[in-house]
């Protein structure tokens, strides 16, 4: 049986380890931990200690830790450029896309983005996704938590793009198909993914030397097309 996870970002390499707050109550009272059950815990940058529980009560959870892991992150890391889009479509792609591996996630208002972040959306929103990024992660035994960025606009996207080793844009009105790029060994890819209106003409425009890619003749939802592109690359 595979044990369940729980995050503590200030976590290090010790015998026992406390876990106190919202992920201690989460363990004791939801998912109804036991004295001699397994556990894993980690701080969301590669470290993960597994460990049996030892003692617990209301507001907290101690760990005996009988193995101790640190990961790396693969030397190519996949970051989404998801639009914000209405609904729970944004939230569904960025919880995929961190169940598929996803390195960062960056919001995008697009300026067809129905939902819009202004004044103080903008830290409430991104703080929301962090969220449900991290519960993704969690229930992906992930011991990395992808970071979310603050909303960037259509320009400050186009001045970011430059940085990266590859860049996927998602259109229909592109011509070539996943199969056909040459993919780095290492390094950052962006996979930017449109709202439901889709990239305005004068945006893609703006994306100078991405690669404009065609999923296919059926035209994805923005809550599918990143995961989808994401578990092409990742799980093949």
């Amino acid at each position: 049986m595979v044990e369940p996870l729980f995050f503590q970002p200030d976590l290090v390499a010790t015998k026992e380890v406390v876990i106190t707050g919202d992920e201690a109550k989460h363990a004791v009272s939801v998912r109804r931990m036991r004295i001699g059950e397994a556990i894993a815990v980690t701080n969301g940058k590669g470290l993960k200690l597994r460990g049996k529980v030892i003692a617990l009560d209301k507001a907290s959870l101690t760990l005996e830790v009988f193995e101790t892991i640190q990961e790396t992150q693969p030397e190519l890391q996949y970051v989404l450029v998801q639009a914000l889009a209405k609904g729970d479509r944004d939230e569904l792609a960025i919880q995929a896309a961190t169940e598929l591996g996803v390195a960062a996630i960056l919001p995008w208002q697009a300026t067809r983005s129905v939902s819009i972040w202004e004044g103080k959306k903008k830290e409430t929103g991104r703080a929301r996704w962090q969220q449900i990024v991290l519960e993704a992660a969690k229930q992906s035994l992930r011991s990395f938590v992808p970071s979310v960025g603050d909303v960037v606009t259509t320009a400050e996207l186009a001045s970011v793009l430059p940085t990266f080793d590859l860049v996927l844009v998602l259109d229909p009105t592109g011509e070539k198909k996943l199969r056909d790029l040459k993919y780095p060994v290492g390094g950052k890819v962006a996979i930017v993914v449109g709202p439901e209106g889709g990239i305005s003409p004068e945006e893609l425009q703006k994306f100078a030397g991405a690669e404009i890619i065609n999923l296919g003749s059926n035209v994805l939802r923005t809550s599918t097309a990143g995961p989808a592109v994401l578990a092409a690359l990742t799980l093949s």
